[in-house]
């Protein structure tokens, strides 16, 4: 086998890069991952609900690190109107992003009725942005509903939205079940579904007691990653890598209450690539990863890359992934995925 891998154009269509001092820090590890686009999450406080403060954004990340393609969301909530969406088209946002009201990291502003939204969704698809779902119901114990079945519970609703408006594009944000992945497999060329790494790799076990490998959605069952697995070793057009990169000083994930629970997120930015090259590998997917890392997402979103862009080569290369992998500042000090495990590769210099 080669000891080199050449991907073209890796692209993460799901990634947050946070604000303040801690943006500026986190930003650069898209590309120190392998990656050149970046589709990026609204959720900030306040969150990004106008085109303006998406503009801003967007310039702030780009005199971070000009050299990454950023594709700008706006966050769903009730002052988001027909006319903004028809604004953000003109200004080129790409998408918006659903989040279920507290079921994940500044969700408070989140939506609980959809159907409120269909005028929304109606210019939406009119105008070609995608809907970016957090696929989860808010945990409930009258009906039942906690982390592991919120996923399931929610995707009649993802059923309806898609029969509603069959030419909205709508992407399933990190599913993490087998029943995730039936459900957009079923569903018109319209519906796609990201995937991140770290649900590659973890179940339920690795999280539980375990904070660093604590995130919304969480992972599931062995099954359940055994599903994620397979539709990547099938190569199935509309499942790519979102990877929900999530990062966050080390004293929020590991500090916990009676009455607040740790920070809910996984870093992978910074060893991105490699890692999804090292877990794809794991489970007999190696060759899909370019179409996985890029141009399935590229294509779904209409972000197609020429063949001469950018390329990222791997090199096969074991080695622990070290504490050097920790982003440290004055102010923050946030813990990379993965670290004190072996990966078998890493990008050529």
């Amino acid at each position: 086998m080669s000891s080199d891998i050449i991907v073209n154009a890796p692209a993460d269509f799901h990634v947050h890069l946070r604000q303040g001092s801690l943006c500026h820090i986190v930003t650069p590890c898209v590309r120190k991952g392998g990656f050149t686009l970046a589709y990026v999450m609204p959720n900030l406080k306040p969150p990004i609900t106008t085109t303006d403060q998406a503009l801003a954004y967007k310039a702030l990340l780009e005199s971070i690190d000009p050299h990454v393609d950023y594709l700008m969301t706006l966050y769903l909530a009730p002052e988001l109107t027909p006319e903004e969406i028809r604004k953000a088209k003109r200004a080129g946002v790409v998408g918006v992003k659903s989040y279920p009201r507290g079921v994940t990291t500044n969700s408070d502003a989140g939506i609980e009725n959809y159907e409120v939204y269909y005028p929304v969704f109606e210019a939406m698809e009119q105008e070609g942005l995608v809907l970016n779902l957090h696929g989860e119901v808010p945990s409930d114990a009258d009906n039942n509903v906690c982390v592991l079945n919120a996923e399931e519970r929610f995707l009649p609703q993802l059923v309806k939205l898609h029969k509603r408006f069959p030419a909205l594009r709508i992407v399933l944000e990190h599913a993490t079940t087998r029943a995730a992945v039936e459900v957009v497999k079923s569903l018109g060329d319209t519906v796609a579904c990201t995937i991140t790494a770290h649900h590659l790799a973890l179940t339920v076990d690795d999280w539980a007691g375990q904070s660093f490998h604590f995130c919304k959605p969480v992972a599931k069952f062995p099954d359940d990653r055994k599903a994620l697995q397979d539709v990547i070793r099938q190569g199935h057009p509309r499942f790519f890598l979102g990877s929900d990169s999530a990062p966050h000083p080390i004293a929020s994930k590991l500090q916990s209450t009676p009455n607040h629970g740790c920070a809910a997120g996984v870093y992978t930015s910074p060893i991105l690539l490699p890692l999804v090259a090292h877990l794809l590998e794991s489970f007999g997917a190696l060759e899909r990863l370019e179409g996985f890392a890029s141009s399935a997402g590229r294509q779904f979103y209409g972000r197609a890359a020429m063949a001469s862009g950018p390329k990222v080569v791997l090199r096969r290369f074991k080695h622990i992934v070290e504490a050097a992998d920790t982003v440290q500042s004055d102010e923050h000090q946030l813990l990379s995925f993965w670290v004190g495990r072996e990966l078998n590769w890493v990008i050529a210099e």
